[in-house]
């Protein structure tokens, strides 16, 4: 039988928002048990550097699953109306290598890049963190928005973007939509200050989040830089921080927040406390002063993928 191509429509009714947030606490959970592969993703560069090609395979012997996800990465896009991350996720299963599904790779990683924060805010944020500032007025700052109120009762959420324009639009849909007090900011500054719970969500690959503006206590998703040349935090802001990650051979080989404060002598590799899995396991610890400022840094894994698309095939072709 020929696989299936699943795309964004059924993508969005299979997997939403909530039950992708579990299926990556399941996943992460998964790692800290062992039995999945995952080796670090193969990036091409067109010889402009106008986009790239990145190659991300996955195996999970639990679920007996298999995949990669090919997807194109072109931030110039968004002058043209289109995506700036475009691809497929084939899916297979490990016993006979059979291609079973192929997915649509922009939704796959809109929702679970923004569900694996969730988790991380879950696990780092203080419990009664209540204003979330918003770096970034793109697909994932929509994302952010509906995965971080999930897990925290969030009242008050600020919008900042390189383009004011697009952060007011953002704004206006987000108070519609949610009923919460929202507010668009001119100054990424005013944006943070004394929020309880930081997204930094854009394609910049300079910083939009400095130390000195953050509050204690607040917890920072960095999810928008992945590239080693590439960093949305300031060194002072990743030296305040507690740093965690999804993955450390992806952090020290890809995450530039990381490495470029590492290149000024401001962290060393012993500034980072742990993998979200292992603080789900109690292997590493996580928040443990209501005073400390956490970060995750997410670089986006390949058994995200695989978990989300493995939910969809099963939803389908219930086992």
């Amino acid at each position: 039988m020929d696989p299936d191509f699943i795309g964004k429509e059924k993508i969005a009714s299979l997997l939403p928002m909530k039950t992708c947030i579990e299926v990556m606490e399941t996943m992460f959970r998964s790692l800290a048990g062992g039995g999945c592969l995952q080796p670090l993703r193969s990036l091409m560069w067109l010889p402009d550097k106008s986009g790239l090609l990145g190659m991300m395979p996955a195996y999970a012997g639990e679920m007996a699953m298999m995949g990669v996800k090919v997807i194109s990465v072109f931030h110039g896009n968004k002058e043209a109306g289109i995506p700036s991350h475009q691809g497929v996720v084939i899916l297979m299963d490990s016993r006979h290598g059979r291609p079973l599904m192929i997915l649509d790779a922009e939704e796959i990683t809109a929702i679970r890049t923004a569900a694996a924060s969730a988790v991380a805010t879950r696990l780092l944020s203080n419990p009664d963190s209540s204003t979330l500032a918003i770096l970034g007025s793109g697909e994932q700052a929509q994302r952010h928005i509906e995965a971080i109120q999930l897990v925290r009762d969030i009242r008050q959420i600020r919008v900042w973007s390189r383009n004011y324009e697009h952060a007011a639009v953002l704004a206006r849909a987000v108070e519609h939509r949610y009923k919460v007090d929202t507010r668009v900011h001119k100054q990424a500054a005013e944006a943070v200050s004394q929020a309880d719970i930081i997204c930094a969500v854009t394609a910049s690959g300079q910083p939009v989040l400095k130390g000195e503006w953050i509050a204690e206590g607040a917890h920072i998703n960095a999810v928008g830089a992945c590239t080693p040349a590439a960093r949305e935090l300031d060194g002072l802001a990743v030296q305040r921080s507690k740093l965690y990650t999804d993955n450390y051979q992806s952090l020290l080989a890809e995450a530039g927040d990381f490495i470029i404060a590492k290149k000024e002598d401001l962290i060393t590799d012993d500034h980072v406390k742990g993998e979200i899995s292992e603080v789900l396991a109690r292997v590493k610890r996580g928040r443990e002063t209501t005073g400390e400022i956490t970060l995750f840094k997410s670089l986006g894994i390949a058994m995200e993928d695989l978990y989300a698309a493995s939910h969809i095939y099963f939803k389908l072709y219930p086992r």
